[in-house]
């Protein structure tokens, strides 16, 4: 009888994100940033999806960028961007992915990928 070959786990899925590239595995997002994305701090950065606390987002649109937050316990504070100030903390942080007004459906399938990729891990993405 022939060996079964084929995977229990699903091929790794990759997202491309304004001066980042994420690719989502079953267990783990891992970030890798342009040169140009690391100018503000942030890094190239692989996140568990069972650290993930909360999972932030704003959709992009034609005025302003939007992001896909994966919040972990060393992203103090609110988790809600309420100034321009907490704007600038989660766009410089290494697990924020930035998607343009051009990259919006590229946007809902990284939330929705990671929505259902946290959840399947235990967690609560939305809180």
């Amino acid at each position: 009888m022939p060996h079964n070959l084929s995977k229990d786990t699903p091929e790794p899925s990759d997202f491309k994100g304004y001066l980042a590239t994420v690719t989502v595995h079953e267990d783990r997002a891992e970030i890798k940033r342009k040169l140009m994305g690391k100018l503000t701090g942030a890094k190239d950065s692989v996140i568990p999806f069972s650290d993930v606390i909360k999972v932030v987002s704003k959709e992009p649109t034609r005025a302003w960028n939007g992001y896909v937050q994966l919040a972990t316990a060393e992203d103090s504070g609110r988790l809600v961007a309420a100034t321009a100030q907490a704007e600038k903390a989660i766009a410089n942080n290494s697990r924020t992915i930035m998607f343009t007004w051009n990259q919006r459906e590229t946007y809902a399938a990284y939330l929705s990928a990671v929505t259902a990729a946290v959840n399947a891990q235990g967690g609560h993405p939305l809180g």
